[in-house]
């Protein structure tokens, strides 16, 4: 392939968009860091050729495209692959400067009212600044059909006729958006100046959705998380005028490219959906297909939804975006509308919050710990346990009550519903025949049935399951997940599968039979008690186990054959409390949880805990230090007792020295001395000298 000349290339341009991390700017500069400059404006043909390389996530040739520099309200965040540069700045000086040297300045404020200030601050400034700008600006201010929210009616005996851009003057905001229309007016005026210098556009955007979802999140997590209702806000009658996030960069995209002589667009899709279609569509494709009506008063007590989006939610206003359909290029992801679009919605939905199920079967030989290691794993993934006996009761009880319905409601219920009461009665006659034919056991045609409409359920195809010991031939786990005529498998020889319930980790645990023989031995009589864990039905059960087990075609050939590979663990090496060795072992097969963090309960409850924690550790540590405390003034009393004690030992050790050296002394006193000494006292008591102690001098001389 040729060279491009350097003058052919496409030059990049640099797109400056406020607070990069949140919902909206972060989608629309990410759309457009993949974007060539002049794409929107090539044939069709070419167009929709780079259109779908960004949607099937290939990258595009970096140069020629957008260069994102962005400001981000959460500093602390990394800087964004798709940003070229984050604008770190101090005042607002600054960040004019760091402004003025991009091409285009779009601004978002409908997420953030503080923005719309630095929005007319910005344009403002740009516009006094005209003498000194030398190469063009364009001004974009992404904002609200809100601001439509009170328009009258074109026609007031035809309340369907849709706005359009060209009825712009005639729009009255809601209440709460007043500060957003001001803002539409004076970029609006001040783009009139000079649009030689200084271009403006704003885009009223209708409540934007895809992508991880915004404003519609909160039923979306509700369905995923299977909420019995999702709630509908009012009677839900009232239209919503939407436009997935991509379409609205798509909308963008041409703005830059094009220039266009309008300068306030309309950016909605088709749809003239009312809240009502759109909560139930996202109930019945997610969710338990049930809606809860619940008054203004309710919905604002919700914490899962701010005052800006409740007014947005309850916005009834029909508008069609004429110019865009018109004359714009866009690769639409949901020009129709969530409803019409909504298995890509909820795909785009899994894939970006990456809430994708994780799906698991844990096989092995009885008393082998299956059900120990599948709980836990199902407490920390947030997954459910698939027991072949909750599944059969469960089934059972819902056909019941079904068939026990048919008797009551005799007469009143549609054809339909009378259908399946039927078909639950005969079901049900059905099952008590194969128990009786197979000794009080349910036909394997039976329990397939079940599992195969549990594990299609709701909950287990939003979050996933943990299957325990449940296929145990390769028959039953060919009928279980066997696929329709279209999920087969292309390769010849291979059969396919249901790609929605087949378990991608699977796991075997081995263990030989005294391992496990001795492992329910030593297990309390009160926890065999009732179970199938007694020896007798231990040792029937491996025997079954080992019998299909040892045959030449088994459950895990049946995985092998599907490549989707077993992974064996002895568990005989585990010693741990509760099997925690295996469970780690799994987990790490399994990866990271695949859905959303701890919820507001969940995070109470992890503070409560690690504040008992924290109290008990501190506790811990006084008592310790005070221990140590006691235990140091305890040594310091002993050493001070051992000191004054071997004090005493001296001074007696001392004594009896000096009285062992001063007998000597005294016999030669008493033999020499005091014999004179005495006679000399007596005499001198008698002569009574003058000076008696010249005297004693004077005998004792003498003597």
């Amino acid at each position: 392939m040729a060279d491009i000349p350097e003058d052919e290339k496409p030059k990049s341009k640099r797109v400056f968009v406020n607070c990069v991390d949140s919902y909206q700017a972060k989608n629309i500069a990410k759309y457009l860091s993949q974007c060539v400059v002049g794409a929107s404006l090539e044939e069709a043909e070419e167009e929709e050729e780079d259109n779908e390389s960004v949607a099937s996530g290939f990258t595009p040739p970096k140069e020629g495209c957008y260069e994102i520099i962005a400001t981000m309200k959460d500093s602390s965040l990394p800087k964004p692959d798709f940003v070229k540069e984050v604008i770190q700045y101090e005042t607002k000086e600054q960040l004019y400067e760091h402004m003025t040297e991009c091409d285009i300045i779009l601004y978002d404020v409908t997420e953030d009212p503080d923005q719309i200030d630095e929005a007319v601050w910005a344009v403002s400034e740009l516009h006094a600044d005209l003498e000194r700008i030398e190469k063009q600006k364009m001004f974009i201010l992404i904002s609200t059909v809100m601001t439509w929210a009170r328009s009258k009616p074109l026609d007031p005996d035809d309340t369907e006729i849709p706005f359009t851009e060209d009825d712009y003057r005639r729009r009255k905001p809601h209440p709460n958006f007043k500060e957003h229309i001001s803002a539409e007016k004076t970029i609006m005026k001040l783009g009139k100046t000079n649009k030689s210098k200084l271009v403006t556009y704003v885009i009223a955007a209708g409540l934007t959705y895809g992508a991880g979802e915004h404003i519609f999140h909160y039923l979306f997590k509700a369905a995923w998380h299977n909420a019995p209702e999702l709630q509908c806000f009012g009677n839900g009658q009232n239209v919503v005028p939407t436009m997935h996030v991509k379409d609205l960069a798509g909308v963008i995209q041409n703005v830059a490219d094009s220039r266009p002589k309008v300068r306030y667009l309309v950016a909605v899709d088709d749809s003239k959906h009312m809240l009502e279609e759109v909560v139930k569509c996202i109930s019945q494709n997610l969710g338990s297909g049930k809606v809860k009506y619940i008054s203004k008063e309710e919905a604002l007590l919700s914490k899962d939804i701010e005052q800006a989006d409740f007014d947005m939610l309850l916005v009834n206003l029909r508008m069609d975006a004429v110019f865009i359909k018109e004359n714009m290029r866009i690769k639409w992801a949901s020009e129709t509308g969530i409803v019409e679009n909504i298995g890509e919605i909820i795909k785009e939905y899994k894939e970006i919050r990456n809430l994708m199920p994780l799906r698991a079967f844990i096989c092995g030989p009885p008393a082998s710990g299956k059900t120990t290691i599948t709980k836990q794993l199902c407490e920390h993934y947030k997954l459910h346990h698939i027991k072949a006996k909750d599944v059969i009761d469960e089934a059972i009880e819902n056909l019941q009550k079904l068939a026990a319905r048919a008797e009551t409601e005799e007469g009143e219920e549609g054809e339909e519903e009378a259908g399946g009461q039927e078909e639950a009665a005969e079901l049900l006659q059905a099952i008590q025949d194969s128990k009786e034919e197979y000794n009080g056991r349910i036909g394997d045609q039976h329990v397939i049935r079940f599992f195969r409409q549990k594990l299609l359920s709701k909950p287990c195809q939003n979050q996933g399951f943990v299957l325990d010991g449940f296929p145990k031939t390769i028959e039953q786990a060919k009928e279980l997940f066997a696929g329709d005529e279209e999920d087969e498998g292309e390769e010849e020889g291979k059969s396919g599968y249901n790609k929605n319930i087949m378990p991608s980790v699977i796991v075997c645990l081995e263990a030989d039979d005294d391992f496990l023989k001795s492992r329910i031995m030593n297990l309390p009589e009160t926890v065999v008690a009732g179970t199938h864990n007694t020896e007798e039905g231990l040792l029937r059960r491996l025997e079954a186990y080992r019998v299909i087990s040892g045959e030449d075609e088994t459950v895990l050939n049946y995985f092998d054959e599907m490549e989707i590979h077993p992974d064996k663990i002895d568990i005989t090496k585990d010693t741990s409390d509760n099997m925690a060795d295996t469970v780690k072992k799994i987990m790490r097969l399994m990866g990271e949880p695949r859905n959303y963090g701890p919820t507001e309960e969940e995070k109470e409850e992890m503070r409560r805990l690690a504040e008992e924690e924290r109290l008990k550790r501190e506790t811990e540590e006084k008592q310790e230090r005070e221990r140590h405390e006691a235990e140091e003034a305890a040594e310091r009393k002993r050493r001070q007792e051992e000191w004054t004690q071997r004090l005493e030992e001296v001074k007696r050790e001392e004594y009896e020295l000096l009285e062992t050296q001063s007998i000597p002394l005294r016999n030669y006193l008493m033999k020499h001395v005091m014999p004179t000494l005495t006679q000399g006292l007596i005499d001198c008591c008698k002569v009574r000298p003058e000076d008696s102690v010249d005297y004693l001098l004077y005998i004792g001389h003498k003597d």
